[in-house]
């Protein structure tokens, strides 16, 4: 019979837990992590991936990249200047403040439904993303966003399709 710490050490932690008697818990999911990125002289930024489906509960993880510039990942809310109401009904607004280079920003989202957020300082050139969390139900209206991000942002459905919609600088 293997020692239980043999078991451990080769990745057998829920059979090793079996034999001392404690219930095995389901692994974790993964961090999803959303990268806010800018091209080398500033004129282009993007969140990447732009589009990705989570569970509800699984935590998101913003990271600022981008050497040259601040960024923020603030929910489409009116809570946050007013903006239009683009996640789901009750469900709590964020927003990051301002992230430099190489800080990061984490959130878990437990009601399902369609979640658009951008940057607060390059909203109006199409920094925007969208998150879907579990299956949503119904359809949003692309009427209430910036132009640049009506352009860019991929609808839920390609989003469930994909998982993950990685955007094209």
């Amino acid at each position: 019979m293997l020692a239980r710490r043999t078991l451990l050490r080769a990745g057998g932690w829920a059979a090793g837990l079996a034999l001392i008697g404690l219930p095995a818990a389901a692994p974790a999911a993964a961090v999803v992590e959303i990268r806010m990125r800018g091209n080398a002289d500033g004129s282009k930024v993007w969140f990447d991936p732009i589009g990705v489906l989570v569970e509800p509960g699984q935590t998101i993880r913003w990271i600022n990249i981008d050497p040259g510039n601040a960024h923020t990942s603030t929910a489409y809310h009116p809570a946050n200047a007013g903006h239009p109401l683009r996640i789901p009904e009750g469900a709590a607004p964020w927003n990051s403040d301002y992230l430099l280079p190489e800080q990061s920003f984490e959130l878990s989202l437990t009601t399902a439904g369609v979640y658009d957020y951008f940057c607060i300082p390059h909203e109006e050139a199409g920094m925007a993303g969208r998150l879907v969390v579990g299956r949503p139900q119904g359809s949003l209206s692309a009427a209430t966003l910036p132009e640049p991000a009506r352009r860019l942002l991929p609808s839920p459905e390609e989003i469930v399709r994909r998982k993950a919609v990685r955007a094209t600088p």
